[in-house]
């Protein structure tokens, strides 16, 4: 495989205000002093975690996806982070992979946090997705999924000459802070369990219903071993 440039963006979101958070990466995308191939960003990256689906749920041609696809173009970069977005009367968490060319896939969170509500409002997923660049194959994935090993388990290649199905895992979150040892401690087992990278993006700050991220948005290798772990403020890291 080719080398492969990942940047990590861990941001503080405004509460359910689109617009401001779509601008405030706009400007941490410009300050990216060393290119990306992929540039990823946090769960619901423009909203935060809210349940506010009728007020806050963007269609496929949305404001939200054609800033996607002006960023990965505009940057020549693969754009990749989960927003809610409406079909119908459903409504999903869905991980786009918004590629240079205007292109995407996408893939719909599967397991629906219902501590936080989430499955009331949202349709869970019905298939993974992977995804591939420059010779890597990444399966993309939404935080609670990160609970759920049998979702991310690792198949065997479509070729003679592809030994495993993927090489790299990503995960979004807005993982809170009072369950961080969970985080850490699931990123290392399913890199170590699925012989992959594993790379996970958090938030930090405090969203509108008071509960604190602590970022610490991390890559790890397929050993287990911590490439890179982030603080608890504002970073982008390239890995």
């Amino acid at each position: 495989m080719n080398d492969l440039t990942v940047c990590i963006l861990q941001a503080d979101l405004h509460w359910e205000n689109s617009g401001a958070n779509l601008d405030h990466f706009s400007e941490m995308i410009r300050s990216l002093s060393d290119p990306a191939e992929i540039i990823v960003l946090p769960e619901m990256f423009n909203t935060g975690f809210s349940m506010n689906v009728q007020k806050l749920a963007q269609p496929m041609n949305g404001p939200a996806l054609s800033w996607m696809k002006e960023e990965a173009e505009k940057n020549k970069v693969i754009l990749a982070g989960s927003l809610m977005i409406q079909e119908d009367d459903n409504y999903f968490n869905r991980f786009v992979w918004m590629l240079p060319s205007g292109n995407y896939g996408f893939y719909d969170k599967r397991h629906l946090f219902a501590y936080a509500q989430e499955h009331k409002f949202f349709s869970r997923g019905q298939k993974r997705l992977i995804a591939s660049v420059k010779g890597w194959r990444a399966n993309l994935q939404v935080c609670y999924d990160l609970r759920f090993p049998v979702w991310a388990r690792q198949q065997a290649g479509v070729s003679q000459e592809e030994s495993s199905e993927y090489d790299l895992l990503i995960y979004v979150a807005n993982w809170p802070e009072a369950r961080l040892a969970a985080w850490s401690t699931l990123l290392q087992a399913r890199a170590i369990e699925n012989q992959c990278y594993v790379i996970g993006v958090n938030r930090v700050g405090a969203d509108g219903n008071g509960i604190r991220y602590p970022g610490n948005s991390m890559a790890v290798d397929p050993l287990g071993n911590i490439l890179y772990q982030g603080s608890d403020k504002e970073e982008t890291h390239m890995t």
